[in-house]
C-alpha cells in the first residue's frame, strides 16, 4: 500500500432500483450508452450491477460532488425516475499500487 498528497476526488455511487427489471432492462441500452460516454470522459472508473441485481454500484472521478450530480442527471435511469443514487465522497489514504494508474493518470 502506499499514500500520497496528491489524491482525486473519488465517489462511490450506489444505484437502488424502484421498479421492476422488466421496466429497468427497457431502459439498459440508453443507460449503458450514458456510461460509455463517462468512460469516454474518464469520469467512471468502474461500474456493475449490485447481486442481487436490485441496483447498481460505480466508482466515479469528478472534480467536484456538484459536477457529478449534474452528469448523473443525464442517466436515463434517473430521467425516468427508476433508480435512486446514494454518492459517497471519499479521499484515499492507501490504496495498492495496482491502483495509482486509476489515482493518477
Amino acid at each position: 500500500m502506499k499514500s500520497n498528497d496528491a489524491k482525486p476526488n473519488l465517489f462511490l455511487v450506489i444505484l437502488s432500483y424502484k421498479v421492476d427489471l422488466e421496466k429497468i432492462n427497457s431502459f439498459r441500452a440508453a443507460h449503458l450508452d450514458f456510461l460509455q460516454n463517462c468512460y469516454d470522459r474518464n469520469l467512471f472508473i468502474v461500474s456493475g450491477p449490485k447481486v442481487p441485481r436490485n441496483g447498481g454500484v460505480i466508482l466515479a472521478r469528478c472534480d467536484s460532488k456538484d459536477m457529478l450530480l449534474a452528469v448523473l442527471e443525464k442517466d436515463p435511469f434517473a430521467i425516468n425516475d427508476l433508480a435512486d443514487y446514494e454518492i459517497i465522497e471519499f479521499e484515499p489514504t492507501k490504496w495498492s499500487s495496482l491502483f495509482e494508474r486509476v489515482l493518477f493518470n
